[in-house]
């Protein structure tokens, strides 16, 4: 089993509408150079977009999918407009081959729903021209508990009873203490199947957290990036979780809450109220947590507070982070770096998060803080 020893920080078709990502963008490319690194467009930090091009690789949680296919065509529409030629891609490969593939230099940015630890940053120096890695929060997100189950569109569930299904120790749908959250909802006698995360995956080290914190009685094999229990029904990625959620009658799992489609969803008891999830829930989760201590200045992870009981909480959220370079050996890929994830922390980036993946916006102050970050990578 594989354990990640760092406290955890968290948080489909796209069918972008023509022209909806440059439109929700504003005037950047109206501004001639695209701005400055610290304007709300995004733009290059020296030569404007005009200056950029080459080809600019990443890849790393499948949860921010949506968003980064939407960060991607934007960006490069705005680049294109003013002539440059980048071109940006995003391979949803899981939160932990991202990482992997960021720190072996196959990628030049990673997403990943668990920051990089302390190990992972040490190592990082390698590939980032001397100078440590760091991350960035650039995607909060709820995670769904989405069931199919026939005739049930919604449901109570607290920690403890989520922790049961999981450890498979609650194993039918009308257990008493399924029956006893949900008084009101016809639940049939039919054995539970719960599908998780096939990879090494961040929303499950994210979920089993909040297990761990919440029900550890009911949860008892901790926080993990890799399923602990052997069998059962199992899906890569979170595109392929939600088809075996899908594909049955009777199944539950966990996703990004941007991808539970028309798949029934949960609202998760805090304190003495049910939330269901929506990205004001999870933005909140995010206000009343502080920030994790003993990391570089330009380190920017949160540590999550999962236990709170602060009324209108939806506590089962991940925060997606960037992993970028301290430093980056070639000026080109590390100008077109900073434009991009300056462009993606923008206000108009994330609203075209949100428009397009449901994600809750970054607040003013993690904002300010993230683009400082970014304008201390060093180029050449």
């Amino acid at each position: 089993m594989k354990v990640r020893k760092n406290k955890l920080v968290s948080l489909a078709a796209l069918g972008l509408v023509g022209g909806l990502a440059l439109t929700a963008c504003g005037g950047g490319a109206e501004e001639g150079n695209g701005g400055s690194a610290g304007s709300d467009n995004g733009g290059a930090e020296a030569g404007g977009y005009a200056e950029l091009t080459g080809n600019l690789a990443g890849s790393g949680a499948s949860s921010m999918q949506n968003a980064q296919t939407a960060w991607t065509e934007s960006f490069m529409g705005l680049v294109g407009a003013e002539g440059g030629d980048l071109q940006v891609t995003y391979d949803p490969t899981g939160s932990g081959t991202g990482r992997e593939q960021f720190l072996s230099g196959q990628v030049k940015f990673a997403g990943t729903d668990a920051a990089l630890d302390e190990e992972e940053l040490a190592a990082s120096t390698e590939q980032c021209n001397g100078e440590q890695a760091f991350n960035l929060p650039v995607y909060i997100s709820p995670i769904a508990v989405v069931f199919n189950l026939e005739g049930v569109e919604a449901l109570n569930l607290s920690p403890e009873v989520i922790g049961g299904i999981f450890a498979e120790t609650i194993t039918n749908w009308n257990d008493p203490a399924i029956a006893e959250l949900n008084p009101d909802a016809t639940l049939p006698d039919l054995p539970i199947v719960p599908v998780h995360r096939s990879d090494d995956s961040g929303t499950t080290e994210n979920f089993t957290e909040y297990l761990s914190e919440n029900a550890p009685d009911a949860w008892p094999h901790g926080p993990i990036e890799t399923w602990p229990i052997d069998g059962g029904q199992s899906g890569d990625g979170t595109s392929g979780l939600i088809s075996a959620v899908e594909g049955g009658n009777g199944t539950i799992g966990y996703a990004d809450a941007s991808q539970a489609g028309n798949l029934g969803t949960a609202a998760i008891q805090v304190g003495e109220e049910f939330v269901p999830f929506s990205s004001a829930a999870a933005a909140k989760s995010v206000d009343v947590s502080p920030r994790e201590e003993g990391r570089a200045e330009n380190d920017i992870v949160v540590s999550l507070d999962r236990t709170t009981t602060e009324e209108g909480v939806y506590p089962i959220v991940l925060i997606s982070y960037l992993a970028l370079c301290g430093s980056y050996a070639d000026s080109a890929e590390g100008e077109a770096v900073k434009a991009y994830a300056s462009y993606i922390i923008s206000e108009d980036g994330q609203a075209v998060g949100e428009q397009n993946a449901g994600s809750a916006p970054i607040s003013d102050e993690l904002r300010t803080e993230a683009q400082a970050a970014i304008d201390g990578i060093t180029v050449g």
